[in-house]
């Protein structure tokens, strides 16, 4: 019987393959051999495409941060005149998105930065991309800028808090509170301006 020629594994798919490692297991998952085995190959197979595993792990960084900066960019780019719409889109798009794997990705991004400086750096740099993004599109509403600032910090707080949490069993209606706290993050009015009123 005729063997089938094995598929050419590129870089991006070893790459995949270690953020999937990653979510399950955490950095110290992300070994040559173990994604080798994931992915059915011997060892040498990986080092066509890279130097060693630190190569690997700046692979796994950048192609993350692209992606959510890339991502982050398109949630946030409005269409003229629909700011204020666009703000209640971002936060149904990433308080409603229940990605398991996404959630895990960034859980074990966020716990490989606490010891890495390297990671740290990334995962810095992506948080100052969402915050800075959010805010821009506050201050599109005619927000002024300490106020744009808390908001955008409070969109990403609800955002992430609230992929994290089981909230089915909240006491009273979820699809109020999601539309109270909605309200809360996008109304362009401060508090101390509403007490004053």
């Amino acid at each position: 019987m005729e063997k089938t020629p094995r598929a050419q594994l590129d870089r991006e798919t070893w790459i995949q393959t270690a953020l999937d490692t990653l979510a399950d297991e955490g950095v110290t998952g992300v070994r040559v051999e173990v994604l080798a085995k994931r992915l059915h190959v011997t060892k040498g197979s990986f080092y066509w495409h890279f130097k060693d595993r630190q190569d690997l792990l700046s692979g796994v960084l950048e192609t993350w941060k692209d992606g959510r900066i890339r991502d982050i960019i398109k949630q946030t780019r409005p269409e003229a005149g629909s700011e204020e719409a666009q703000i209640f889109r971002v936060i149904d798009v990433y308080s409603t998105s229940r990605n398991r794997k996404g959630i895990l990705i960034e859980l074990a991004m966020r716990e490989w930065a606490r010891r890495d400086e390297a990671a740290a750096a990334i995962v810095e740099e992506v948080d100052t991309w969402r915050l800075r993004c959010a805010r821009e599109l506050f201050l599109a509403c005619g927000v002024p800028m300490h106020e744009a600032s808390t908001r955008s910090m409070l969109l990403y707080a609800y955002v992430f808090g609230v992929s994290m949490m089981n909230y089915e069993k909240f006491d009273g209606d979820v699809a109020r509170m999601k539309d109270d706290i909605r309200a809360l993050i996008a109304h362009s009015q401060t508090p101390q301006a509403s007490a004053k009123d």
